[in-house]
């Protein structure tokens, strides 16, 4: 298992209420300030088993929100095998319910399997580019299927600023419009709202409240990650850190200022397309996952 994460990482912690406390209200800021969701409606917790979104469904259980959790296993080794084991320890702890899906059972194999076949087929993409386009797909037909209200997101502050970066690096401003601590609309049935309480909280800060709170994760990064273009953007980033403390912040505000202007230049006509072969939402005629599944069927 891959043992590499950019964040540096105390072998131990020590317990600070004080940080605790402004760490959790930062969080519930938030939710205030973005009307993310109440208490009323029914969320779903997408979870790894991870730092981000442990912390996350403790929270918001600690919080006494209506939740329920669901994890995508893409059964890469001992990796998926660990983290599904601790998810499903946790959520039992706390009692919350836990949704498993899997490629394994959706698609007919693990990721390094699919990622296999396709290349065998000559379509060369990258496993986290596979893996995000299967998993967003997994994630918004089961959160419609359990009538979920919203998708909440472990995103944080150091994803978000990555992910703005990744488009204007790629000439993507299209995509940095369709951003932002809640993403979705309420009068679209068809795409599950994301919402992201972790939006204005720094990856940093999650690691020491994971660890005073001694949560059963694994801090090390995927093994399918570090061939990512995000891997790279981000060790770009955490070099820059160092001489620059308050970046991550700067970079969102300044990037929300920027926003409505993005959401009128890119805005999308009301009517919303649908993938041929499955129905869900595309801007294609058959939506990134079908043909990537066409791919493996051919």
């Amino acid at each position: 298992m891959s043992q590499q994460c950019l964040i540096t990482l105390p072998k131990t912690v020590k317990y600070d209420q004080s940080f605790i406390d402004k760490f959790e209200n930062n969080v519930i800021n938030t939710i205030k300030q973005y009307s993310l969701f109440t208490k009323q409606e029914k969320n779903l917790v997408a979870v790894s088993g991870g730092k981000d979104s442990t912390a996350l469904l403790y929270l918001l259980n600690k919080l006494q929100y209506n939740i329920e959790a669901i994890t995508v296993d893409a059964k890469i080794g001992c990796y998926s095998e660990e983290n599904l084991k601790n998810i499903k320890s946790f959520c039992k702890k706390l009692d919350v319910k836990l949704h498993i899906v899997s490629f394994r059972d959706t698609f007919g194999g693990s990721l390094c399997y699919l990622q296999d076949v396709l290349k065998e087929k000559n379509v060369h993409l990258r496993s986290c580019n596979t893996c995000g386009v299967l998993r967003r797909y997994l994630l918004n037909v089961n959160a419609k299927k359990l009538n979920a209200s919203k998708l909440v997101l472990g995103h944080n502050m150091d994803d978000e600023v990555q992910s703005i970066l990744m488009n204007y690096m790629k000439n993507h401003l299209e995509k940095s419009a369709r951003m932002g601590a809640l993403v979705g609309s309420p009068k679209n049935d068809f795409f599950v709202m994301r919402a992201k309480p972790f939006y204005l909280t720094e990856e940093k800060h999650i690691v020491m409240y994971s660890k005073m709170l001694k949560f059963p994760v694994h801090y090390g990064t995927c093994p399918c990650a570090e061939e990512g273009y995000r891997f790279n953007v981000k060790s770009l980033l955490h070099k820059y850190e160092s001489s620059n403390q308050n970046y991550l912040k700067n970079f969102i505000l300044t990037f929300l200022k920027q926003l409505p202007l993005l959401q009128k230049r890119f805005s999308k006509p009301s009517s919303v397309r649908f993938c041929q072969e499955c129905q869900e939402p595309s801007s294609h005629n058959l939506c990134r996952t079908c043909q990537i599944v066409g791919v493996l069927k051919t």
